[in-house]
C-alpha cells in the first residue's frame, strides 16, 4: 500500500492490512476477515476528518478570492481542478464497491450504495472480486478487469493534480499512490499492482484497499491544495496589527448638506513602516512627478502628517505609499484626500474598531469643535442597544442586535439643540475563538509530558480587538487506543480523570483530537473548532 504524508493513523492501518493478508495467505479462520471490517470503518473516518480538512482549504481560497481576486482567483481555479479530479476518481472508486456488494450480496445498486462491509455476509468470496477487478479468466498479470482502469486513472489524476503545481514546488511533493510492481507476501516476489492488490484476495481485504486508495486520494488533494494556497501568500503584504479608519471626501459640512464617508478596516506590519512621500503624483504611472517630502515619523505603522493650515477652503493632499511585500518587491499605492480649514466640524472616531460587536462594551470618542465635551448629546439608533456617556467625550456603546446603527449627535445652544449628522456602523458577532489544549490550535504537535501537564481546554481568540472570556461548557477528546477510538467527554474546561488514563496510554505519533467544544460567548452559546495534536 503506498502513501504520501501519512499520518501514524494512515501508517498504522496500513501495516495492519498487510498483516491480516500475510495471516490470509495461511488460510488463518474467519475472524481475520472480521478485523478488515475495523481497518475499512477507521478508514471511512479518516476519509470524513479528510473531507473536513479539505473543505476549510477551500473556504480559505473563496475567501482570498473574494478579498483580491486577481492574485488569487488563478491559483483557486487550480484547486478546484485538483477538487473535480479527486471527486471523479473517489466516484469511480466508490462505483466499484458498489458493483462488489451487488454482485456479492445479490442487492439493487441502490442498496450497495450505502452498504459497509461489517454488513456483507460473504467476506470470504474471492472469486467475484477476482472476475471483476482482474477479469474473467484473465492472467493476474495481464488484468483485463476493472482494475486495469483504476491503474490508468490513478496515473493519470497524479499527472493531473502535479501539473497544477508550480515546478518549484514538485520536488517536494509526496502524493503517494504508487502504481508500481509490489512485493507479494504471498507469491515471495515481485508482481504487478492490480495483481497483489486484487488477485485471488477475499472481499474484505479488496473493499479495504479500494478504501484506503480513496484515502491516498483525499491525502493526495488536501496535499496539493494546501501548497497552491500557499502560492497565494507568497507575494502579499504581512500585516499583523489592524486599526479603523473613517475617511470623508470633506471634514466639514455646512448644516443641512449631506454627511459621507468611508469606513473601512487600515491594517499595517508593526516591525515595517513602509515610505510614505508627499508630493505630486504622475496619473499615467502612479509615481512621484517632481520634488517630494519625505515623511519620517511614525506611530503604530501610521505615518504622523502635520502641516500648518492657511487660507480657508479645500486643501489637496497627494502622494504615493511605497509598501514591501514578502518577496521583497516593492508596491506603490498613489493616494489623494482632501480637508477643509474652516469653523466647527463634527468628529466620531471609533477608538477600536469600524463595526460594534454584539454584547461588549464598544468604546466611541465623540467631539464637535468649538463646543464642549458636556454640551454634546449622542444617542444610538437604528438598532436595540445604548449609549453611554464616559465623560470627556468617551463614550461606550452596546448593542444586542440587528445589521446596522447610527450615531446621532447634537450640541446643547442657548437657542436649543443643533443637529450635527450622525454617522452609520456595522454591526456583528464577536468572532469564535479557536479551541486550545496543552497550548495547540488547529493541528500541532506536543510532548506527552506537555499533554499529561494541561490542564484542559482554552479558548482563544487571536488578534481581536476586545480582551474577551469564553467560558469553556462542554469538550470531547478522543484518541486511538489500541485501533479502537475511544472518547471521553467533559464538562466544564478541565480534564477529567479519564482524559489523564487516556493521555497516559499516548504513544509517539499518537493523535489526540480535541472536538466538540462549546463555549458560553457574548451573545449565548457556541460551538467552536478544535484541534488536533499528534504526540511528539
Amino acid at each position: 500500500m503506498a502513501g504520501g504524508k501519512e499520518t501514524p493513523r494512515q501508517k498504522m492501518i496500513g501495516m495492519m492490512y498487510l498483516v491480516l493478508t500475510a495471516l490470509l495467505a495461511l488460510n488463518v479462520s474467519k475472524e481475520i476477515l472480521n478485523a478488515f471490517v475495523i481497518i475499512e470503518e477507521s478508514l471511512n473516518v479518516t476519509n470524513e476528518n479528510f473531507d473536513t480538512k479539505n473543505g476549510l482549504l477551500y473556504q480559505k481560497f473563496a475567501k482570498a478570492t473574494a478579498e483580491n481576486p486577481d492574485r488569487a482567483k488563478p491559483w483557486e481555479q487550480k484547486a478546484l481542478k485538483v477538487q473535480k479530479e479527486s471527486k471523479e476518481l473517489c466516484a469511480f472508486i466508490d462505483d466499484i464497491k458498489s458493483q462488489l456488494y451487488q454482485k456479492i450480496q445479490g442487492i439493487p445498486k441502490e442498496q450497495a450504495d450505502t452498504l459497509h462491509l461489517m454488513y456483507l455476509e460473504s467476506k470470504d468470496e474471492n472469486n467475484i472480486p477476482t472476475e471483476l477487478m482482474i477479469g474473467a479468466g484473465a492472467d493476474a498479470e495481464n488484468a483485463t478487469g476493472l482494475s486495469k482502469d483504476l491503474k490508468e486513472r490513478i496515473e493519470k489524476y497524479k499527472k493531473t493534480i502535479t501539473d497544477q503545481v508550480p515546478e518549484k514546488d514538485r520536488k517536494t511533493l509526496k502524493l503517494g499512490l504508487s502504481t508500481e510492481e509490489m512485493y507479494s507476501i504471498g507469491d515471495e516476489r515481485m508482481v504487478k499492482w492490480e495483481s497483489n492488490l486484487f488477485a485471488h484476495q477475499p472481499a474484505a481485504a479488496v473493499l479495504s484497499v479500494l478504501a484506503k486508495l480513496k484515502n491516498d486520494v483525499k491525502n493526495a488533494e488536501s496535499d496539493v491544495v494546501a501548497t497552491l494556497l500557499r502560492n497565494v501568500d507568497e507575494s502579499t503584504i504581512k500585516f499583523d496589527k489592524v486599526v479603523a479608519k473613517v475617511v470623508a471626501p470633506s471634514n466639514y459640512i455646512i448644516s443641512g448638506e449631506e454627511y459621507k464617508a468611508d469606513i473601512f478596516i487600515a491594517a499595517y506590519n508593526s516591525s515595517s513602516n513602509p515610505e510614505i512621500l508627499i508630493g505630486a503624483v504622475d496619473t499615467s504611472t502612479g509615481l512621484i512627478k517632481g520634488a517630494s517630502t519625505k515623511l519620517e515619523t511614525f506611530e503604530n505603522g501610521l505615518g504622523k502628517y502635520s502641516t500648518k493650515t492657511g487660507s480657508e477652503g479645500e486643501q489637496i493632499l497627494t502622494g504615493v505609499i511605497n509598501v514591501k511585500g514578502q518577496d521583497g518587491k516593492v508596491t506603490g499605492y498613489p493616494f489623494e484626500t482632501s480637508y477643509m480649514v474652516a469653523r466647527p466640524s463634527m468628529a466620531v472616531s471609533p477608538t477600536k474598531m469600524n463595526v460594534f460587536y454584539i454584547g461588549v462594551e464598544n468604546p466611541v470618542a465623540i467631539s464637535v469643535a468649538g463646543a464642549s465635551p458636556t454640551d454634546v448629546v449622542a444617542t444610538l439608533s437604528g438598532a436595540s442597544g445604548s449609549i453611554v456617556s464616559k465623560g470627556q467625550g468617551q463614550y461606550i456603546v452596546k448593542v444586542s442586535g440587528g445589521t446596522k446603527c447610527d450615531i446621532n449627535v447634537s450640541v446643547k445652544t442657548k437657542t436649543g439643540s443643533k443637529s450635527m449628522g450622525k454617522m452609520e456602523f456595522r454591526i456583528k458577532k464577536v468572532p469564535s475563538p479557536l479551541a486550545s489544549f496543552a497550548g495547540i490550535t488547529g493541528d500541532g504537535k506536543a510532548s506527552k509530558g506537555e499533554l499529561q501537564s494541561a490542564g484542559g481546554v482554552i479558548p482563544k481568540l487571536e488578534d481581536f480587538v476586545f480582551d474577551l472570556k469564553f467560558p469553556v461548557i462542554s469538550w470531547v477528546m478522543s484518541m486511538n487506543i489500541n485501533g479502537v477510538f475511544v472518547d471521553a467527554p467533559a464538562s466544564g474546561p478541565s480534564k477529567t480523570s479519564q482524559m489523564s488514563e487516556m493521555l497516559n496510554k499516548a504513544k509517539p505519533g499518537s493523535k489526540i483530537l480535541i472536538e466538540q467544544v462549546k463555549v458560553q460567548a457574548p451573545d449565548g452559546v457556541r460551538s467552536i473548532p478544535g484541534c488536533v495534536i499528534k504526540v511528539k
